[in-house]
């Protein structure tokens, strides 16, 4: 595991990178992003419908147990996701690597096909093949998407903050690992934790609260209002709680490396 000064370097680089993508990459990376987070998703609703009766509160941990494999996929595989590129990208802003027009073009073009993707994945593969369309799966899928529309603003805020701190420390630590068995429980435990507390996660809820809308079960107009407190939650959380607390703290030992 690399020191914390050394993944601030790792991650002030890595910000500077995913700015200086071509759209196209930032297009086809944030698609796969969104996608991913929300078959993550997918699978917490198959999962936890499939055990809920027989294990009660008990299928919530399990549910969050498997949800992680998306954000492994997309850090160790390969992808785009805003909530991550808050922290990292903020990192750049705050080293003076990047400007403040780069940091936003680049949150705006990942969220639109964040969004796309985990839209995508809710409507093809959660409402047209059926995964969240019949049974305890559609049950579940409005029970989740019910629950996060029913926080008030400040929770709502407040849970987005919670969730990114988590995000942003998995990146963190998947930075600082060095090989990839320890970059898979760097991310696995604080995503897993995250959702087992029910934090709400901008991108993963632009899967939930659409597939419940595809079953009826709620409106576009519901989901925007949600989408916007617990993106600007995650902001804070990962740009601020992470990302500028962490630069603070280790920016001048950062600096002692390169001496």
């Amino acid at each position: 595991m690399m020191k914390p000064a050394e993944i601030l370097a790792a991650m002030i680089h890595s910000g500077e990178e995913k700015v200086s993508r071509p759209l196209y990459e930032k297009a086809i990376l944030g698609f796969v992003g969104g996608a991913m987070i929300s078959l993550g998703y997918l699978l917490y609703i198959r999962s936890i419908a499939s055990v809920a009766e027989s294990l009660g509160s008990l299928a919530s941990l399990i549910g969050a147990s498997v949800f992680p494999i998306g954000l492994i996929v997309i850090i160790m595989g390969g992808g785009e996701l805003v909530t991550s590129n808050m922290a990292a990208v903020a990192t750049s802003l705050f080293a003076k690597k990047i400007n403040i027009g780069q940091l936003i073009a680049n949150w705006i073009v990942i969220t639109i096909f964040n969004i796309i993707g985990a839209i995508c994945v809710a409507y093809f593969f959660g409402h047209v093949v059926g995964l969240t369309h019949v049974g305890v799966y559609q049950h579940e899928i409005l029970t989740v998407a019910n629950a996060k529309l029913s926080a008030g603003p400040l929770a709502t805020f407040i849970s987005g903050i919670g969730c990114n701190w988590f995000v942003g420390a998995a990146v963190w630590m998947a930075y600082g690992a060095k090989d990839a068995a320890g970059k898979l429980l760097a991310i696995w435990f604080p995503i897993m934790a995250f959702v087992a507390i029910g934090f709400q996660h901008s991108i993963a809820n632009a899967f939930a609260i659409p597939a419940a809308i595809f079953e009826g079960g709620t409106t576009w107009l519901r989901f925007w209002q949600n989408f916007g407190l617990v993106y600007l939650g995650n902001i804070v959380g990962g740009a601020i709680f992470l990302a500028a607390f962490y630069y603070i703290s280790y920016k001048r030992q950062m600096k002692e490396l390169s001496l």
